[in-house]
């Protein structure tokens, strides 16, 4: 039910623009029959009783002659016949008009100056053929103009002469004459009601033949690919069904319009015709587009998946480009100008571009950021103020998942200039902190201290030997500042964690053996009995540093290199004991 929803409303599209007009002229004089082509485009016109096309002609003639009014039908032929002579003419040329062709697609030209490409003159247009015992007759109108009226399309004296002899040499009949007259003389969309009986019967039938065509390809196509491609693929070709069904649902009206001996009814289904197969065509592309560019996904998602977001952008463009043009042939078929289209959204694209500036600046913004990849999926960043993880990267706004698990959607244009700082494609993690120490610490004192939690950093596995150090930086308000500074050889955040709580418990290790101890930054005043430093250790960690220095080893401003090569890398990382040490 859903698919055949899905194709009557393409249908009832279809339909809709199978009656398109145009704006184009070129003039042909009644007395000299001399083409004038205008220098520059003629002001629009539109004849009252629609003669100002060769289609408006056409129909105009078909509905006043089906209605019997002889009078008015008389206005589209060039002739002076009147009364029942006109008469007899008209229904003549409405007989042959109605059921005189065979194996013709009739195509009338809605625009102003017809079909310029025919082979025929620019002031004829070729209606169709009419194929009798005798030969085969042209169907021409004739663009004219009488006197300064604007010029105006007619069926043409040679056409009429020979509608008489036709209609004869077919034998036709009207079956109108045998249907009830509210069938007949009331019209809906440029069709009487007895063709719109018929409407409902040819979409079922149409639809059925469609479906079965269909799912018979569809077997032949999943055959095919499993022995050519031998991949899973049932999931593509049914994804194909929907256009295909449109396809050969528009293969059958052009069949009925080929088969149909009246102008009207052929006019019609030709353009219905040629509208679902631009649509049919259309929707296949967009399929088709879908699956190459999933099939290139899966195998950039193996060897290149930074390069997804890229092919999702493309696959986006090439499906607005396929609609895009599809639209312009519908626009085409339906008789709008396509140049005159495209200066107007030329112009408009101006007054469209001032008033989307910022969907334009987010549409470069994200192709700006897919190409030189800033971020990518997947990335854990940071924008502004807002920190999370890249879960899409769209043509508009690049989401992200925050650490409160929420999305914030960030638009291109503003991440683009934003500078957009990426965690996930650092090489190593900066370990950098400051160390307070009470000030009844004395210089030698400090001086092990220091010389102790560099030669840790030193050895510590995990820490990048060149890049470690720790510096007496200054005299705080109530305590001595050390500043560690050493970057950690992980990428991973949660590792990172890991070894930082290692590295910060030695340095409390250090400081606790050494006898100091961390300063309290309270400005309160205790009144309490103070242990003051451990007198034994501190008197140690002096005694060591003089002893450094009598044998000149005091590794200020920092261990001699040799020693420096010895101790790098002498810590067990993990430590002893640890539950992750024989894991790793």
């Amino acid at each position: 039910m859903a698919k055949m929803s899905v194709t009557l409303a393409i249908f009832l599209v279809a339909c809709t623009v199978a009656s398109g007009l145009a704006a184009k002229q070129i003039v042909i004089d009644s007395e000299t029959k001399e083409v004038q082509r205008p220098a520059k485009p003629e002001l629009p016109y539109n004849d009252h009783l629609g003669r100002s096309s060769p289609q408006g002609t056409v129909l105009g003639f078909i509905k006043s002659a089906t209605q019997g009014n002889y009078e008015l039908a008389l206005q589209y032929l060039d002739t002076k016949k009147t009364d029942i002579s006109a008469q007899k003419l008209i229904i003549a040329l409405k007989s042959v008009l109605d059921r005189g062709f065979q194996g013709e697609s009739a195509i009338v030209s809605n625009r102003p100056e017809g079909d310029l490409d025919d082979n025929l003159p620019p002031s004829t247009e070729r209606v169709g053929v009419v194929k009798t015992p005798s030969g085969s007759f042209d169907i021409l109108l004739e663009r004219v103009q009488r006197g300064k009226d604007p010029p105006i399309w007619l069926f043409s004296a040679e056409t009429l002469n020979q509608a008489l002899k036709i209609n004869k040499a077919l034998g036709l009949t009207d079956i109108d004459a045998y249907l009830p007259k509210f069938l007949t003389n009331t019209w809906f969309l440029w069709f009487p009601l007895r063709d719109w009986f018929a409407i409902p019967l040819f979409l079922l039938l149409s639809f059925g033949l469609a479906t079965l065509v269909t799912r018979l390809l569809n077997l032949i196509l999943l055959l095919l690919a499993r022995r050519i491609l031998r991949v899973p693929v049932d999931q593509y070709v049914v994804r194909l069904t929907g256009p295909i069904r449109i396809l050969f649902f528009a293969l059958a009206v052009w069949l009925i319009s080929f088969l149909s001996r009246s102008v009207l009814t052929s006019l019609f289904w030709s353009y219905v015709a040629s509208t679902l197969t631009v649509v049919g065509l259309t929707w296949l592309s967009m399929r088709l587009i879908d699956i190459t560019f999933n099939l290139k996904q899966r195998q950039l998602a193996v060897t290149s998946s930074n390069k997804i977001p890229i092919l999702q952008l493309a696959a986006k463009l090439s499906k607005a480009l396929a609609v895009t043009i599809g639209g312009f042939v519908i626009f085409y078929i339906a008789g709008i100008n396509i140049t005159a289209a495209l200066t107007g959204l030329g112009i408009g694209g101006i007054a469209i571009a001032f008033a989307s500036q910022k969907t334009l600046e987010n549409l470069f913004g994200g192709i700006m950021i897919l190409s030189d990849q800033p971020v990518r999926v997947g990335d854990f960043c940071r924008v502004g103020d807002t920190m999370g993880t890249v879960e899409d990267i769209g043509l508009r706004s690049t989401r992200l998942r925050t650490l409160d698990r929420t999305i914030v959607s960030v638009p291109n244009g503003q991440l683009a200039v934003m500078s957009p700082e990426n965690f996930t494609l650092r090489d190593k993690i900066w370990f950098h902190h400051t160390l307070h120490l009470r000030y009844e610490t004395t210089a030698d004192h400090l001086r092990y201290i220091l010389a102790e939690i560099r030669r840790m950093l030193y050895e510590h596995p995990k820490v990048e030997s060149p890049s470690a150090r720790i510096r007496l930086i200054g005299f705080g308000s109530s305590s001595l500042d050390l500043e560690i500074f050493a970057y950690v050889l992980e990428t991973r955040y949660e590792i990172f964690l890991e070894i930082q709580e290692d590295l910060l418990l030695r340095l409390m290790d250090i400081i606790e053996a050494s006898g100091s101890g961390f300063a309290l930054p309270s400005q309160m005043t205790h009144v309490t009995k103070d242990n003051g430093l451990d007198a034994a250790k501190s008197q140690e960690a002096m005694a060591t540093v003089r002893r450094w220095r009598e044998k000149g080893e005091l590794p200020f401003p920092d261990f001699p290199p040799e020693t420096i090569s010895e101790i790098d890398n002498k810590i067990k990382y993990p430590p002893p004991g640890s539950a992750l040490r024989d894991k790793r």
